[in-house]
């Protein structure tokens, strides 16, 4: 890197758990950083800035040091034994609290970045607010994008929420609490859940009925035997061969010791598999494996079980055919899978939780579509998320760390795998520096 560069402070944009470890990895070294971040959610991002105290960390807590080196830590931080399910929102404080422990050397600006560009061996940032930002390098940590529009719903107004995540999904979520109907959620996995938890707190005493091709619910954690499996005794390089392994060994140790056994190797296996095998898991495993692999606190799982015992919670395997505005709701025509009648119903909301967005290339954010239409980065080959190699460098001096880069390394999107990555990226850009 030039000389004249190497001055100034590494530019961060994402002030999420991924962005903010990565100034703090860089803090460490002694390097100086600036968090971008116009979200309103800095060092707690999407997932730890909830306010719900029913939103629940979904790993014990003494899995989730946000130190690769200091096992337990958040678990000291609580006060416990690491065997709880803590709520998110305390995450969120102890997360802000080591970024605080490190002010000297972050920067934050509460602004989002809308464009950027090579200069002088760096990079410059243009913000929301039309400022600019000289940076030594530049690290995209903005995380999982929201859910694209979807068609179905182009006629239902705004009483369909695409992202439940937003402003404007909490007021709704209020709204119906307070006037009551139905709510259609689409999804079943761990935001649909979310979803439910929000309108529960929030006092809503109507029906919800979570739609999913398949109706698969999220396994809850419970105690097992751990089983350790080598990396060589695993197959690599093809779906088929893997999943039958996987299937015999939740057969013999059951499938939370067998599944948390493939942690290790996880994105090593996912490496090994042709883009081909990648994409066959992709479209035929990936819902089961969701299922089995991100599992949720166990009082959150005994929650849903008592939802769906009383009729509050319907959760419907098929596909929505048609969702309009109606007078002062929403009229919803659902296919359920294996049946050749349609089921018509009537909802109060409907919100969109069938995941992040998996196409980068239809992404909203304003950096990344001028970085992506400009060259300046690559989609992965998968167009899940951005190219990187194997030390994370998404281009010229800039690198991607978290969800963004999970069509390179899948298993990127959990705090036990980001904070390895933070400080390998923040290692990096330190070699890079004084090269």
């Amino acid at each position: 890197m030039r000389s004249d560069a190497a001055g100034l402070p590494v530019a961060i944009v994402g002030g999420g758990f991924s962005g903010t470890m990565t100034a703090v990895q860089l803090a460490r070294r002694g390097v100086r950083s600036v968090l971008l971040d116009g979200g309103g959610r800095m060092h707690r991002g999407v997932a730890y800035s909830t306010a719900e105290p029913a939103h629940l960390l979904n790993v014990p807590s003494g899995k989730m040091s946000a130190w690769p080196d200091r096992a337990g830590h958040f678990a000291q931080w609580l006060g416990d034994d690491g065997t709880s399910f803590a709520e998110r929102r305390g995450f969120g404080r102890y997360v802000e609290g080591i970024a605080l422990a490190h002010d000297a050397l972050i920067e934050r600006r509460e602004q989002g970045a809308s464009a950027a560009s090579p200069a002088d061996g760096g990079w410059q940032i243009e913000l929301a607010d039309g400022s600019v930002v000289q940076a030594s390098a530049l690290v995209l940590a903005s995380g999982n994008q929201p859910p694209a529009p979807m068609r179905v719903a182009e006629d239902a107004g705004a009483l369909f929420v695409n992202n439940p995540w937003s402003q404007e999904a909490a007021a709704v979520v209020a709204r119906i609490a307070e006037d009551g109907g139905d709510v259609l959620i689409l999804g079943t996995g761990l935001t649909m859940i979310d979803t439910v938890l929000s309108l529960a707190a929030a006092g809503h005493k109507g029906r919800v009925l979570a739609l999913s091709r398949r109706g698969l619910l999220p396994r809850s954690h419970a105690p097992h035997q751990p089983f350790a499996a080598a990396m060589e005794e695993v197959p690599a390089g093809k779906v088929l061969p893997l999943w039958r392994w996987l299937r015999r060994r939740s057969a013999d140790v059951g499938f939370r010791a067998a599944v948390d056994s493939l942690r290790p190797h996880s994105q090593a296996l996912w490496q090994a598999f042709p883009p081909a095998e990648q994409r066959r898991f992709l479209r035929h495993a990936r819902p089961w494996w969701d299922v089995h692999r991100h599992r949720i606190a166990p009082q959150i799982g005994e929650q849903l079980a008592t939802r769906v015992a009383d009729w509050g919670l319907e959760i419907v395997a098929g596909r929505l055919r048609l969702l309009q505005a109606d007078g002062d709701g929403l009229a919803a025509t659902i296919m359920p899978r294996g049946s050749i009648e349609p089921l018509h119903r009537r909802f109060a909301a409907t919100f969109n939780c069938t995941g992040p967005l998996g196409d980068i290339k239809r992404t909203r954010d304003p950096l990344l579509r001028q970085m992506l239409s400009g060259g300046l980065v690559r989609p992965d080959e998968l167009g899940m998320g951005l190219a990187v190699d194997e030390r994370s460098r998404a281009g010229s001096n800039a690198w991607a760390v978290g969800p963004l880069t999970k069509g390179c390394f899948w298993e990127i999107v959990a705090v036990p795998d980001i904070r390895g990555q933070a400080e390998a990226v923040a290692a990096d850009i330190v070699r890079e520096l004084t090269r």
